[in-house]
């Protein structure tokens, strides 16, 4: 071996290369030691505090509340009143037909042809008809607009 890579001892008995060497005032273990330990006693401090403030809360929230009126236990289970929000428990038609059969209803009542006021002269008819005949003749009550001058 060469004079550059062999290792000596020390007093202590631990090995020391001549071209490596460690200084022990770089890393001071205990220093992590003891920074590792505050972190977790901050945690576990953080954990008890934030277990008191739930309690605490808790604690408010269940003193401020007031029992439901005697009227509302009368209404039973069927308390809301219908409509309800769809897609719950409980629920038994699905939303997506509900609306088609929603949408269909308002279609075949736009589209009815019936009388409302027959001595009045009201008269129910579908809604394309009604813009027809609003387009030809104008809203009754509101004057025709002015014809286009051409130049």
């Amino acid at each position: 071996m060469s004079e550059h890579h062999k290792a000596a001892e020390t007093p202590g008995g631990a090995p020391r290369h001549s071209d490596v060497s460690f200084e022990e005032r770089d890393i001071k273990v205990g220093s992590i030691y003891w920074y590792l330990i505050a972190l977790g006693l901050a945690t576990v401090i953080a954990l008890i505090i934030c277990v008191f403030i739930l309690r605490f809360t808790s604690n408010l929230a269940a003193s401020s509340d007031i029992a439901p009126p005697p009227a509302r236990e009368a209404m039973g289970k069927d308390y809301p009143p219908e409509p309800r929000l769809q897609g719950v428990p409980g629920h038994v038609n699905d939303p997506q037909k509900d609306l088609r059969e929603k949408l269909k209803a308002d279609i075949d009542a736009n589209e009815k042809l019936q009388w409302v006021d027959r001595n009045a002269g009201i008269a129910q008819i579908p809604i394309e008809d009604a813009m027809k005949i609003i387009a030809e003749k104008g809203l009754p009550g509101a004057s025709a607009p002015p014809a286009e001058k051409k130049k």
